[in-house]
């Protein structure tokens, strides 16, 4: 099975194929492939490789064609490129037992990106997600299928929308074709507003993201936007903002506190090991239960890493933060220590976090790990082996919380449409609980949600930092590491779905595979999860 499966996924690149490569690709398939014949095809896959960020079609291959397949000499970036290819599919299949995939009925697509999407067929490669939209991160990308779609229906006399020109756009750039794309580029900045609806708010954001990556100028406007905020605190505050009136992520942060405080109830020294504490904001929730639960409260250490290109490090780093939880914890009775480590995460060594034997070790994943460059980026795997190296801690409980979208190994075109399907939930989510006029708003999206859009859509490589995975892939990677999930209580369930009515009924929280799914309307956002 598992030499069928690795056989099942080698992939080619079909955007680069032309009709002579074709007839070479074909004779893989073929019992009757000469040496001539395999050396053809050798140089076209070598040649399509180029480009690692190519979508990437199924290739069915059977079981008894191993005697040619054997003849091809693969060159050492190919074989790497195979390897990472594999490892993602490995991952993404690991619960699925069925070879064949078709579309799920049940996706809930936008009409107007559904009609786009009618025609268009989806390669053999099952996905586990808590969110079927995560599918479309499969569609294959093609340009003539998606302007036939686009187009409206003879004698209709409908207006092209925003999102039919984004979609336009993004499939121009895929094909490379930058005079189209900066037509309609020019158009959509005539058509959107920061200050409009949802559908105009994302589109304005995105379409600068189009350009940027027609520029090649991703990373650098990403940059321009950290330094454009006036003072760094703005941004600080403005992700505050967001993580208290969107409820996906203030209920991700309470889920994985409830699960910490299940793990400790018994404990008298604890040591909670955070790669990204943001503000705090989290623990002063955690030492406020702790606190007023019968009996002595525990003895708190926290570690905080600081990453020393952090923006906290300019407004003080975590120094004054963890000022703030030491007096806090004071006021409640509590005995607290604030540890900062200043270091990349990728540099954190067991030692360097001086764990001691007696102490209950919590490590806490919140919005952290998406950064972790994977082996999609690089054969050092940074993400996987932090996970490891945790795991090596022994600890009584790791927590992860993570928006719920793959903008990791998707391909250009199907990344930007998962983009845009997902942030639009999150803008139309923040019209419910912040008035359209509101600045809290329009510096949530300008500060936190814009930075985001842009690296996803317009970088690429080590650039592109924004690597969002769905669910079920944090599953898999969780499980390779060593971890064993954790299902969080009902008593930790009951308590957020009861909190959750005083918002929106569009709202949502859902348990699946023992974790927490928070989202908006049938979309979900954001995943919280515990393991041991």
């Amino acid at each position: 099975m598992l030499r069928r499966s690795f056989l099942k996924y080698i992939r080619v690149p079909a955007t680069t194929l032309h009709p002579h490569e074709l007839s070479s690709y074909k004779l893989l398939s073929s019992s009757s492939t000469s040496a001539a014949e395999s050396k053809s095809f050798n140089s076209s896959f070598a040649t399509v490789h180029s480009n690692p960020y190519q979508s990437y079609p199924v290739v069915e291959y059977l079981d008894g064609q191993s005697s040619d397949f054997a003849m091809i000499d693969y060159d050492e970036d190919v074989v790497r490129l195979k390897l990472q290819e594999l490892e993602r599919e490995l991952l993404d299949d690991i619960d699925c037992d069925d070879d064949d995939f078709s579309i799920d009925p049940s996706m809930d697509f936008d009409s107007e990106w559904g009609d786009s999407f009618a025609n268009i067929v989806l390669p053999t490669s099952p996905k586990e997600s808590s969110s079927s939209d995560s599918n479309i991160s499969s569609i294959s990308n093609n340009k003539d299928t998606q302007e036939l779609h686009i187009a409206p229906s003879p004698g209709l006399c409908s207006p092209v929308t925003p999102k039919q020109l984004l979609l336009k756009c993004a499939a121009a750039i895929s094909e490379q074709n930058m005079k189209e794309a900066a037509t309609i580029i020019s158009d959509l900045r005539q058509m959107v507003s920061i200050q409009g609806d949802p559908s105009e708010r994302i589109a304005a954001y995105m379409v600068e993201g189009l350009a940027a990556r027609m520029a090649t100028s991703g990373q650098g406007l990403y940059r321009a936007l950290k330094c454009k905020v006036p003072p760094s605190s703005d941004r600080l505050s403005a992700m505050q903002i967001l993580f208290e009136v969107c409820p996906c992520f203030k209920f991700g942060f309470m889920a994985a506190n409830g699960a910490i405080e299940e793990a400790v109830k018994d404990e008298d020294n604890v040591h909670i090991i955070d790669f990204d504490i943001n503000q705090g904001s989290q623990y002063m929730q955690l030492i406020q239960t702790l606190a007023s639960r019968p009996g002595k409260p525990p003895r708190i250490r926290l570690t905080g890493v600081d990453d020393p290109e952090s923006v906290q490090r300019t407004v003080g780093g975590l120094e004054i933060i963890g000022q703030l939880l030491e007096k806090f914890a004071e006021s409640v009775g509590m005995s607290f220590e604030f540890l900062s480590l200043a270091a990349k995460t990728s540099e954190v060594t067991p030692g360097m976090l001086r764990c001691q034997p007696k102490e209950a070790l919590i490590v806490n994943f919140a919005f952290q790990l998406h950064h972790m460059p994977d082996e999609s980026v690089s054969t050092v795997n940074q993400r996987d082996q932090l996970l490891r190296m945790v795991k090596g801690l022994g600890p009584k409980l790791v927590t992860v919380v993570e928006q719920d979208v793959n903008t990791n190994t998707a391909p250009f075109y199907p990344r930007f449409v998962e983009a845009y399907t997902y942030y639009l939930a999150v803008f139309e989510s923040l019209d419910a609980t912040l008035a359209r006029n509101s600045p809290d708003r329009m510096n949530v999206e300008k500060q936190c949600l814009a930075r985001d859009i842009v690296n996803i859509i317009a970088c690429e490589g080590e650039e592109r930092i924004e690597r969002y995975e769905v669910a079920g892939k944090w599953r898999a990677r969780m499980k390779m590491a060593g971890f064993v999930p954790c299902p969080l209580s009902s008593r930790v369930d009951s308590t957020i779905k009861e909190n959750l009515k005083q918002y929106c009924d569009r709202f949502n929280a859902k348990q699946e595979h023992g974790a927490l799914n928070f989202g908006w309307e049938s979309k979900s956002l954001v995943v919280a999860s515990a393991w041991k």
